[in-house]
């Protein structure tokens, strides 16, 4: 009997093990935006108005919701090689009126410039003038700025995917309440670069960010010169159509396709700030990753643009 006791305290004196849960979780958020003809943001839009495929099925759309209003996490890209040299001065005028009219009180910029070495010249920052003293002194000579990926060897060249890839990976990871942008201001031209269009347009795609191009070409007699045809080139095969690089990458990413800096301005301060988001059930197959699949707009005229979706 006094051994009966002696385990019986024994047992109830130990602390209950915790409960252990495991969840498969298959429920895909995905944010997008639907413009109509004319690239006017369609906002009003209801689950009815949405249809989504995997693999050619229909899936089942869960939940359907709108953001309005969010706070931006924006990095603008700067092109600094060689071909670009002409247009500094433009460089300047066109970062500092976006920044202006762009980023406001809640937001947050950072800024990157690249030739050959991918520089951070400023993090991420709520005040547009303290980002263009950076660049003003990165322009003068300061190449202190740290690098994003230092141990990679680049002999000369543009590094324009490496520059995408690495802010990308580095700087604009998912987080909660934010939207998400990159501004690349450049030719499109690339030579140096350890990764290609597709890594870079995936990697957008990880990090849930739209890229939006300022396209920057030099023309003479109305036409561009071999050089400056740079970024025009065919995209990979897997972009549809063929599609120009530039082109290409603003379509797989969410934006438009390159544009001055005011249209790209308007439509960051309207497209990514507001959204529509939905979620489906993704039931994957024996050893499938869970590739995203097509959103198709059952509105008629509309262009729908969501991250995941090509």
């Amino acid at each position: 009997m006094r051994l009966f006791w002696a385990m019986t305290i024994l047992l109830f004196g130990q602390e209950p093990p915790e409960p252990s849960i495991k969840v498969d979780v298959n429920l895909v958020n995905v944010a997008f935006i639907v413009r109509d003809g004319s690239g006017a943001l369609s906002g009003n839009l209801t689950k009815d108005d949405v249809e989504v495929f995997e693999d050619g099925v229909k899936q089942d759309v869960r939940f359907f919701g709108r953001s309005a209003d969010l706070p931006l996490r924006l990095a603008l890209l700067a092109d600094f090689s060689g071909s670009q040299e002409k247009f500094i001065r433009q460089h300047d005028r066109d970062i500092g009126k976006f920044l202006k009219t762009s980023v406001a009180a809640r937001d947050r910029a950072m800024l990157v410039c690249f030739g050959n070495h991918v520089r951070v010249v400023s993090d991420f920052n709520p005040s547009p003038g303290e980002l263009l003293a950076r660049l003003t002194e990165f322009q003068k000579g300061g190449r202190h700025f740290p690098e994003l990926e230092p141990d990679e060897i680049r002999e000369g060249g543009t590094a324009l995917f490496d520059a995408l890839y690495l802010t990308a990976l580095h700087k604009l990871m998912p987080e909660r309440g934010e939207r998400k942008a990159m501004i690349l201001f450049s030719d499109g031209e690339d030579n140096a670069s350890a990764h290609d269009l597709i890594d870079a347009i995936d990697e957008a795609q990880m990090a849930d960010s739209l890229i939006y191009t300022v396209r920057y070409t030099g023309l003479r007699r109305g036409q561009l010169t071999a050089r400056n045809k740079y970024g025009m080139l065919d995209g990979p095969a897997g972009c549809r159509h063929r599609r120009r690089q530039l082109r290409c990458v603003e379509k797989r990413c969410g934006g438009l396709a390159p544009a001055g800096v005011g249209r790209a301005a308007r439509h960051v301060r309207s497209g990514v700030r507001h959204d529509e988001r939905f979620a489906g059930r993704h039931v994957p197959e024996a050893g499938d990753p869970g590739e995203a699949g097509r959103v198709h707009g059952s509105r008629q005229a509309g262009v729908l643009r969501a991250l995941v979706a090509c």
